[in-house]
């Protein structure tokens, strides 16, 4: 198994919750985690009809049959199950007794909410960050791969082309998740909406526009988004709150969470294409939200990102909220640092005063530099930063 960074996490995690829950988009690992961080636990697999459906039957003797807990995978498919394990967690007293994994939000996370708050450590699991590719047999050689590649791990364990398992797991993914979480009549408008979210990857939410582009109503178009979010195909960055004298954009910005999904979608075929794509800058940009967000997911933490931008157009890519002060973070997908670069940052700066922290610039160069007015950081060395802010 490729080390991941979340099993550090989930083995603290255990030490004070007497349920984990692992959850993260399809095939990003998180049954491999489970079974690899706790390898004396039992492992059921609740998307078998038969196990499921002693747990739906009779989920108190299902329970009992596991005196010292177990892996329960795709919890959400037998929601009547958590009444029951909040019951028994709370008799038995002792931390880290079931594990249990979800590849919906809706699913797990609200039945979390329901019956076990306060006694569940969750860890949302994306694919691989760069730093655990770096420990794969062939990980990324260059910028291109990596964006076009992705990072979902079947692709660096298996040997499959991205083209090959990308399309069967969109094709998996419509006919499994889709139909248990809304009603989609048109499988081919859905699979046209999944595309021109791809080609929005890195670009404010329009949703009216989004919608009419597909022939479908805003309703719609908003039910939609909210499935792909809570599958964690795309991440919504919220635009920071704080008001630096400007009236500020209301709208997030939409991301893919990984861009070779991004890049399939948008009928990239190969890496060599991306060198003087359209759609570069914005791959680039989605690629570098997915690591901030891997790094705080994967220590326990939430997503502290948010973006700027005032009426005006000023805009800073990413701002980390870090309570009192914020630290801007500036995208640039050029791999020779142009002093344009920091334009953005300077205003910006200059408007937040004492609450800003020293800026970073990431680009898609291979040298660490520090400037004056910013700390610059190539593209390679993100993941490894992101570990610790």
């Amino acid at each position: 198994m490729i080390p991941r960074q979340a099993a550090q996490t989930l083995q603290r995690l255990s030490r004070g919750f007497p349920v984990l829950a692992i959850t993260g988009p399809r095939q990003s690992g998180k049954t491999t985690l489970a079974r690899a961080t706790f390898p004396d636990k039992p492992y059921l697999s609740l998307e078998n009809p038969d196990i499921r459906g002693f747990a739906e039957s009779d989920p108190r003797a299902f329970l009992a049959g596991f005196p010292d807990g177990a892996i329960l995978d795709e919890v959400q498919r037998t929601p009547d199950l958590f009444s029951y394990l909040q019951g028994l967690v709370d008799e038995d007293g002792r931390m880290g007794l079931f594990i249990l994994t979800g590849s919906q939000q809706f699913g797990l996370c609200s039945r979390i909410t329901q019956s076990l708050a306060g006694r569940v450590g969750l860890v949302h699991l994306l694919p691989f960050s760069h730093a655990e590719l770096c420990q794969t047999p062939a990980p990324p050689a260059d910028l291109e791969t990596a964006l076009f590649k992705g990072a979902y791990p079947p692709l660096y364990v298996r040997d499959l082309t991205p083209h090959d398992w990308l399309s069967a797991y969109v094709a998996t993914y419509l006919e499994r998740d889709l139909h248990q979480l809304i009603n989609v009549r048109d499988l081919k408008t859905f699979q046209l909406f999944l595309r021109m979210c791809a080609a929005r990857t890195g670009q404010l939410l329009n949703l009216s526009a989004l919608a009419s582009d597909c022939g479908i109503t805003h309703h719609t178009a908003k039910a939609w988004l909210s499935v792909l979010e809570a599958s964690y195909l795309l991440f919504l960055l919220p635009p920071h709150h704080r008001n630096l004298g400007k009236r500020l954009t209301k709208s997030p910005k939409l991301y893919f969470i990984d861009t070779g999904l991004a890049c399939w979608l948008m009928g990239i075929q190969d890496k060599d294409q991306l060198r003087f794509h359209a759609q570069r800058g914005a791959l680039f940009e989605t690629w570098i939200i997915a690591e901030l967000l891997k790094g705080r997911f994967n220590r326990g933490l939430p997503a502290n990102l948010y973006f700027w931008r005032d009426s005006a157009g000023n805009e800073i890519d990413v701002l980390l909220d870090q309570g009192e002060r914020l630290l801007p973070i500036e995208i640039k997908a050029g791999t020779t640092i142009n002093p344009d670069y920091f334009s953005g940052l300077n205003k910006w700066r200059a408007l937040a005063g004492s609450a800003a922290l020293t800026p970073i610039l990431i680009y898609g160069g291979s040298e660490a530099q520090t400037r004056t007015q910013a700390s610059v950081l190539p593209w390679h060395q993100v993941a490894a930063w992101a570990e610790t802010y």
